[in-house]
């Protein structure tokens, strides 16, 4: 033990960051050796000794394995009088060591001794306090403190031959480790032999040696590989070969065996020459890590021989070729052998260009092929499954470098090459069949091609263009009445697989778009005609198919249809006349819903386009208004007809045109229709008032001997039927005497009453329709399980000519129309050609229009001189003010 007085604790201090300061770790100190720990247990003096530095920090983490045992010695420093209690050894005041305690000094094996540099730091005096060293070890006895000061001044030295001696130890070492043979030398001795050959300027020397050894050594490796089975050089096909006697996965192992032992062997190198690594390569950038030393002379002299890399690469690509047959192949040996490819850095240049190749080639081969043998949907799911299985290839040893060429590869063959075929042979049959996961499947894979989607988009519209033809085109009338539901459950069908399968895409809802208003306007005007008919079949009364909240849903797919018709006008007439009856005859099943139509047609037309539509409503109330007016004016007369008139006022404007019918009424209607006449007039003067009585409608008390019923007929069925109350038997000649009915309707109502469902009259002779000649009589043999009987269904069923009319007015509101913006452009640009004022026409007509017909317009102006023929132009034409 070493007492040190606080005297000398400075000088001691500055004697170790004088040594510190050149840069040495460790310190001899009169044959002490100091650990690194006394920096941890000198805090008590000076802060800043315990601090070590980044290197020395590293060391003691990933070299820990092979660091001196002794270096764990702790030094503690005590107080005099603990002192007094434990230690009996002591230096006196000029610090001389007692002879009593005389040690062997602990060198190391290379005679070279170390201890940590340490801060110098101030003391100041602090009375007898004294300092005192644990393990103080000596080495020879000095005369006094100065010694020892001068001896740590004096520079170290080794002998002439210690770098032979000392590589001699290391070489054995790299040797025994290259052979797998056990090393002699401790793996801690041998790391401090490299330290010392390094902290005295030998690292050069010991760098060139230990990169000849190893280059020695993994050059003499390489020769077995070259000599490993050489008649497979003699097959121009060594993937065939291999395949045929199984040689080339013995050949991947023998490498994968050789790579690892390689690897093993420069972790072990490294370890003992660490120091080596962390200070003379660290700190020049012309030599590279031991690490990658090795990995050079592995890339250099076994994997980069033509003869070798051949052969591996050919094994790999061999064993990939059976995983993708379906065989079960070694994965781990795959992956490992890749790896080093990687680490090498060759993998792009020996392994992926060649692998890439022969993915093409399979792949092109086996697209040609089942594209041919299967079915659309059992080819795309062949394509998924070869998509995942290369996805597990990625994942499990292939680099991810590869992923992008190698998917883009398999896309390109597999599916790139078949899109055409692949939509014309089956995507009509997946979309009629509504395979929904079929055709989602088909979208996905489509969408990693290029151009994939746009094929199946085109493809798409292509097929809702000719499926649609063929409904708005039937070829029988059947076909018509059954038009609008099918292009309901058409546009259904395809949204489903807008949204299921094509994920919303854009492209593909505009083209749903695009194609409805392609193919249902191919037909002029009758989609826009059968869409309001079917309207009216959804708003009569008696309609039970559906509830309010689908009544409504219903009317919102109806109007998306309506959005595509360009004759918005015909349908506009069209439901105006059906609005009419089913106002006027009493059918509409819902006020709520005959309004929420109206909106709608509102919001998507405008005000202007149902303005003629809201007066009919605002009509319909008005009279319910007059009409309480007017039986109240009733109730105050005398001698007024045992009946129950209801009168519905109607504006012109608003609703359909009505050709005038006159009809020969019974006296007491005749009667109560003069009353109202005066009323009316009476309240409002200037007006006039004509009676449709085709619209009428009237509820019969009948009495037949099986039981007394309520008939509600029309006032034509009306005026009919109480002709019976005075004779058994009338002709049809008979009846256009006292009815005045016209020839055509008086026909349909007798066939309505005689012909129908419910036969109240009876017909002679039978048949279905009324002949001249026809006589009818009273069925007093009719039965009917309903106390209310409705037969004026008749009133409700258009005719012939009212379609005829309907299609007529139609074109007589087009030709004003066409006529109204002619004159606004002409007015506008005062002379404009023909070719621009169609152009011009075009776009502010909001109905379809031939060119011939917009020719027959312009004429008619020039004729009643709204317009001109430009004088020096025959094909221009000049507004006349």
């Amino acid at each position: 033990m070493l007492e040190v007085p606080p005297l000398h604790i400075q000088t001691l201090l500055s004697t170790f960051q004088a040594v510190h300061c050149h840069g040495l770790e460790f310190l001899l100190l009169n044959g002490c050796h100091f650990c690194l720990d006394v920096c941890f247990q000198l805090d008590s003096i000076d802060p800043d000794l315990g601090d070590l530095d980044d290197e020395e920090e590293a060391w003691e983490e990933e070299a820990c394995t092979i660091r001196p045992r002794r270096l764990k010695r702790k030094f503690l420093f005590h107080t005099d009088d603990q002192r007094k209690k434990k230690f009996a050894p002591k230096m006196d005041v000029d610090g001389l060591l007692d002879p009593e305690n005389k040690r062997n000094s602990l060198t190391n094996r290379n005679g070279v001794h170390k201890s940590p540099g340490i801060n110098n730091t101030k003391v100041g005096n602090a009375g007898a306090r004294k300092l005192v060293i644990r393990n103080f070890k000596e080495v020879k006895r000095l005369s006094g403190a100065h010694e020892v000061l001068s001896w740590i001044d004096k520079p170290m030295k080794l002998t002439d031959d210690y770098l032979e001696t000392a590589w001699k130890s290391l070489y054995e070492a790299v040797v025994a480790i290259q052979q797998s043979k056990p090393v002699s030398t401790s793996k801690e001795q041998l790391y401090e032999v490299v330290e010392n050959l390094c902290k005295f300027k030998m690292a050069p020397q010991v760098y060139e040696k230990l990169l000849h050894l190893a280059e020695v050594h993994v050059s003499g490796s390489a020769e077995r590989f070259l000599q490993y089975p050489l008649y497979l050089l003699l097959y121009r096909n060594v993937i065939q070969h291999c395949r045929e006697t199984g040689d080339s996965e013995t050949l991947l192992r023998i490498m994968d065996k050789a790579w690892q032992a390689h690897c093993q062997q420069m972790i072990m190198i490294r370890h003992i020459f660490l120091y080596l690594d962390r200070s003379y390569v660290l700190h020049t950038a012309s030599v590279a890590s031991i690490w990658d030393m090795g990995l050079d002379l592995f890339r250099v002299h076994i994997i980069s021989h033509p003869k070798v890399q051949s052969r591996t690469v050919s094994g790999l690509l061999q064993l990939i070729e059976k995983e993708r047959a379906g065989e079960v192949v070694d994965r781990t040996l795959l992956k490992s052998l890749l790896r080093m490819l990687s680490d090498l850095q060759i993998y792009r240049e020996a392994f992926e260009h060649k692998f890439l190749e022969a993915t093409d080639e399979l792949y092109a081969v086996e697209g040609h092929q089942l594209v041919e043998e299967l079915d659309v949907p059992a080819y795309l799911t062949h394509v998924k499954r070869r998509l995942k299985e290369e996805d597990e290839r990625l994942l499990h040893y292939l680099d991810s470098s590869t992923r992008l060429p190698l998917i883009s590869c398999v896309e390109r063959q597999l599916i790139g090459e078949h899109l055409t075929q692949l939509i014309q042979k089956g995507l009509e049959i997946l979309l009629e069949d509504e395979r929904l996961g079929d055709l989602s499947l088909m979208y996905t894979l489509f969408a990693r091609v290029k151009e994939g989607l746009k094929e199946l988009c085109t493809a798409f519209a292509a097929y809702i263009k000719k499926k649609g033809r063929t409904i708005v085109n039937p070829s029988d009338a059947e076909g018509d009445r059954t038009m609008v539901q099918e292009l309901l459950d058409f546009k259904d069908c395809m949204d489903s697989v807008v949204e299921v399968c094509f994920h919303q895409n854009e492209k593909f809802v505009n083209s749903v778009k695009e194609a409805f208003e392609c193919f249902i306007n191919q037909r002029q005007n009758k989609p826009a005609e059968l869409i309001a008919k079917f309207l009216d079949s959804k708003l009569k009364a008696g309609n039970k198919e559906a509830t309010e909240e689908e009544l409504e849903r219903l009317l919102d797919k109806v109007m998306v249809l309506f959005r595509f018709i360009h004759g918005k006008d015909v349908f506009e007439a069209f439901y105006k006349k059906d609005l009419a009856k089913r106002l006027l005859v009493g059918k509409s099943a819902s006020v709520d819903a005959e309004k929420s139509m109206l909106s709608k047609l509102k919001q998507e037309c405008g005000g202007g386009f149902t303005c003629k539509l809201e007066g009919m409503f605002k009509d319909m109330e008005l009279s319910k208004d007059i009409m309480l007016a007017f039986k109240q004016h009733v109730s105050n007369m005398k001698n007024v007809p045992g009946l129950d008139l209801n009168v519905s006022i109607l504006t012109m404007g608003y609703w359909p045109t009505y050709q005038p019918c006159e009809v020969t009424l019974l006296p007491a209607m005749v009667t109560y229709q003069n009353i109202f006449n005066k009323f009316y007039l009476a309240k409002h003067s200037g007006r006039k008032l004509q009676w449709q009585p085709t619209l009428g409608h009237c509820v019969l008390k009948a009495y037949f001997p099986q039981g007394n019923k309520d008939l509600q007929v029309s006032l034509l069925q009306a005026l009919c039927l109480l002709l019976f109350n005075e004779t058994e038997e009338i002709g049809l000649e008979e009846f256009k005497q006292e009815t005045n009915i016209e020839d055509g309707e008086l026909r349909r109502t007798l066939q309505s009453l005689a012909c129908g469902k419910v036969r109240v009259l009876q017909k002679i002779p039978r048949g279905r329709d009324v002949e001249d000649g026809d006589k009818f009589v009273f069925n007093k043999a009719f039965t009917n399980k309903l106390c209310r009987i409705k037969i004026n269904q008749i009133q409700m069923k258009e005719t012939t000519e009212e379609n005829e009319s309907t299609h007529e007015r139609v074109f007589q509101d087009r030709q004003y129309q066409i006529d109204a913006a002619i004159v606004r452009i002409m007015k506008t640009r005062k002379t404009l050609s023909h070719n621009l004022l169609l152009l011009e026409l075009y776009d502010q007509l909001k109905f379809p229009v031939m060119a011939s017909d917009i020719k027959k317009r312009i004429e008619s102006l020039i004729d009643r001189d709204y317009m001109e023929r430009g004088r020096d132009d025959p094909n221009a034409y000049s507004y006349v003010a």
